[in-house]
């Protein structure tokens, strides 16, 4: 019988693994089968989520749509949601899928594995905050981002006819706060060039973090230009703010004062999905991150592995773990890519070995600055400007290239660029 490959997570991780290993397999007699299990349809990457958010990037050009990309890389997709593991039994149970009126369309159902891939990702973390799950808009995955950038076409829609005030209120100074917070000024600039005069000068966005500066992770030099450039473009940023709790109007900081905002975006802090602190006594920290091995498998079975932002490893003893980051996330894969027929074989595998090439943080066309990292020769280095916004195109391009092969990879560049000269640059339909 063909061995049996699951992987549960179609993100940055789990689609490099699927389309990799599934291209090598294709076609050779009993070779091991893959099946890849996402509650989506499609894949975005997710550095990419804040501009389609914003609605300065079209979803339908930037999505990968698993049912297509299993039928050219190999492998098998199946629709649905990881809802309980049974160890012993080698089966992971897949929630059952229901239509918005509540139809029953999939009922609960088992999958049987030899080997399982948890790569299921991550969400912002509200700490328990009062309001946050009913009032704020998260941008974790394509739906998300897409349900709020209808919302803010709505919102902007009605700004325009009633001439009313547009306020939005970003919690998270991090990389994707920030980010998001400069895509939206994008699009309001955009519009307002495109004849809507005015409109620009009704709505505010304000950016907070809790922390004392932006872009923690950054080195500081970053965090300062950063916050210069966001403040040049019109951005309100409170630093050191607390959040006590989100409502309909806004947010209750910590001094007790309201912040009003018409649209609350959360964007602070990172766990998993808690489905992962009751997966069949599988080891996890307080951030329902399984916790793993070196070689990325989990602790208490050596037939699962997690790997991306729903695995927490630390490099050396007592350390801090890896972020959770696309970086990680990307080498991680590539080490398992390289490793999986090896524990399929039950042969030793060896340790991942992870490479800090830097960060990257884009504001939109304004600027993009960048950390070389701890590796290379030039390490601790920054950069601004073009060359950073290049770099972080050539993240992308690279990603679409492991997933779709190098021609289709720059095919799909090229229509990006046609697009971007025959179609209108921001979402307003």
């Amino acid at each position: 019988m063909r061995q049996r490959v699951v992987i549960i997570g179609g993100g940055v991780a789990g689609l490099e693994v699927a389309s990799s290993l599934g291209r090598r397999w294709r076609g050779k007699p009993g070779q091991p089968s893959i099946t890849l299990v996402d509650r989506d349809s499609a894949h975005v990457w997710k550095p990419m989520l804040h501009t389609i958010a914003a609605g300065t990037r079209d979803i339908s050009q930037q999505q990968a749509t698993f049912i297509a990309q299993a039928h050219d890389a190999g492998f098998t997709y199946q629709p649905g949601e990881l809802h309980g593991l049974d160890r012993n039994a080698r089966t992971v149970e897949l929630a059952a899928i229901h239509a918005p009126d509540g139809r029953l369309l999939v009922p609960a159902r088992r999958l049987e594995y030899d080997l399982l891939v948890l790569a299921f990702g991550s969400q912002a973390n509200d700490f328990g905050t009062p309001g946050v799950v009913e009032y704020c808009y998260s941008i974790d995955s394509r739906r998300q981002a897409d349900a709020f950038n209808r919302e803010l076409r709505l919102r902007l829609l009605q700004s325009l006819a009633q001439e009313t005030e547009l306020s939005i209120a970003i919690v998270g100074g991090g990389a994707t706060g920030v980010e998001l917070a400069a895509e939206l000024v994008q699009l309001f600039e955009t519009t307002a060039a495109y004849g809507v005069p005015g409109l620009a000068s009704r709505i505010s966005v304000t950016l907070l973090e809790g922390g004392p500066r932006l872009l923690a992770a950054f080195p500081e030099d970053i965090s300062a230009d950063t916050l210069a450039r966001l403040e040049g473009l019109g951005i309100r940023v409170m630093t050191g703010t607390q959040v006590k709790a989100a409502n309909t109007d806004g947010f209750v900081l910590g001094d007790g004062s309201q912040l009003p905002a018409s649209l609350k975006i959360w964007a602070a802090g990172v766990r998993a999905p808690a489905i992962g602190a009751g997966l069949d006594g599988l080891e996890t920290n307080r951030n329902n991150q399984l916790v793993v091995k070196p070689t990325l498998q989990t602790t208490r079975d050596p037939a699962i592995f997690a790997l991306g932002d729903c695995s927490s490893l630390a490099m050396e003893p007592g350390g801090r773990p890896l972020p959770p980051t696309a970086q990680v996330a990307h080498q991680q894969a590539r080490h398992l890519i390289r490793c999986l027929p090896r524990a399929l074989r039950g042969e030793p595998i060896g340790d991942f070995a992870y490479r800090d090439l830097g960060a990257l943080v884009s504001l939109g066309d304004y600027d993009a600055f960048g950390s070389l990292g701890q590796f290379g020769l030039f390490k601790g280095v920054t950069f601004r400007g073009r060359l950073a916004q290049l770099s972080h195109v050539m993240l992308y391009r690279s990603h679409q290239a492991r997933i779709h092969g190098f021609w289709r990879g720059g095919l799909l560049w090229l229509v990006d660029r046609i697009n971007s000269r025959v179609r209108a640059t921001v979402r307003l339909d």
